[in-house]
């Protein structure tokens, strides 16, 4: 059994979000242990399945526009310093049909905070790309300079700064139990018990796992993804990144990358999923294939051939479909970083420099307020953020 160690900071799963926090702590010369289940990158959590999205008009809160737009410049700053291509701008096309979707709200922010992006029509969209098949009630915002970024690629280049700025990492080590009291955190593993002054937790789908210790108000989804056999038309340089909202549901894929095939996802829908559960492999539902290639037959017919391969990932959903980037509700030096419900991967680059602000001066300048886990919690709470099974 290892020897006790003691460290500044712990980040349990090394994910994208750990593996870019360690990143940015081990930069600083923070003395910093990565604890993961499994070997990053890997197959059993959330990143895994060749690309990622990255687009800057976004949804929801205005402060997504902001950490986007920081998330790319970092995505930038990781590729120069290794060497490595982990950003394509392809563009990325929204399309939604208008009885379903109104890209007005984005738009207007877009504007404001002087992202590109151009507001299409069914026509013009037809017009750009022929090989897709729009009704005409569909309209769509272009983002110009969005694109996709390579996932396993993205892990594998931030293991490789932290290691060579100092970071250790323990790979396929469980961790059992955590306790934490002011100014100390040890995680208990099977190899040992490892000491900290802090600790930030960022189990993605895992994080049930860590219960008792924390209970959090994310509930885990099995997904899967497709490659189909594709014309050139939906092939990487001639079709952008994409999202597809319709009246069937909401997807997103990406353009055949390297002769791989036209890849789509279904964003909504999954069965859910628990930690020590077996996965079931793509195929073993009938809706697995079906459902995407519904979806390819109606909108995009040239991209609806042979299926090449499939895969199965895993979601982390909140109820709102919003980030957890909080302190832990009992102890102040606890950070977590979970339910980034199926968009978070683009934002990990800026999640890590939140995490490592947070841990060294206790605040950041990005504004994460969205993000508190007390909006899950009734007001006066004895336990806020702890008793939440029931909001699941």
């Amino acid at each position: 059994m290892a020897e006790p160690s003691n460290y500044d900071v712990i980040i349990v799963g090394a994910g994208s979000m750990g593996m870019s926090a360690g990143y940015e702590l081990a930069r600083r010369g923070v003395k910093t242990l990565l604890i993961d289940a499994f070997d990053p990158p890997h197959t059993e959590g959330s990143h895994h399945g060749d690309t990622r999205l990255i687009r800057h008009a976004y949804s929801g809160d205005p402060a997504y526009i902001d950490l986007a737009l920081r998330a790319d410049v970092l995505w930038q700053e990781a590729e120069q310093l290794s060497g490595t291509e982990l950003l394509v701008r392809s563009g990325v096309l929204n399309l939604a049909d208008s009885a379903v979707y109104s890209f007005a709200g984005r738009l207007a922010e877009a504007e404001k905070r002087k992202v590109r992006v151009e507001h299409l029509d069914a026509g013009e969209i037809r017009r750009r790309w022929p090989a897709l098949n729009i009704p005409e009630s569909f309209a769509a915002m272009y983002e110009p300079d969005a694109g996709y970024l390579y996932s396993e690629r993205c892990i594998a280049t931030y293991r490789q700064l932290a290691l060579a700025h100092g970071a250790e990492l323990l790979t396929n080590t469980p961790v059992e139990n955590i306790t934490a009291r002011e100014g100390s955190v040890t995680v208990h593993t099977a190899k040992g018990d490892y000491h900290g002054a802090a600790a930030i937790l960022s189990a993605g789908a895992w994080f049930s796992a860590l219960a008792p210790f924390v209970q959090l108000p994310i509930k885990a989804v099995r997904k899967v993804v497709g490659w189909f056999d594709s014309d050139p038309a939906f092939a990487a340089g001639n079709f952008p990144g994409f999202t597809l909202g319709t009246e069937e549901g909401g997807y997103y894929g990406f353009p055949g990358i390297g002769g791989a095939g036209l890849k789509i996802g279904r964003h909504d829908t999954g069965r859910e999923w628990s930690p020590g559960e077996p996965l079931a492999p793509f195929g073993s539902e009938a809706a697995d294939e079906g459902d995407l290639r519904r979806v390819l037959e109606a909108y995009m017919p040239g991209a609806a051939g042979r299926l090449l391969k499939g895969s199965v990932c895993k979601y982390e959903h909140t109820p709102d479909e919003d980030f957890i980037i909080d302190r832990h509700p009992l102890h102040s030096n606890v950070l977590l970083a979970g339910g980034f419900s199926g968009h978070g991967f683009k934002f990990s680059s800026v999640v890590g420099e939140i995490l490592a602000d947070l841990t060294i001066s206790g605040a950041t300048s990005h504004n994460i307020r969205p993000f508190s886990l007390s909006r899950f919690t009734p007001p006066g709470h004895p336990q806020a953020g702890l008793i939440l099974e029931g909001m699941k």
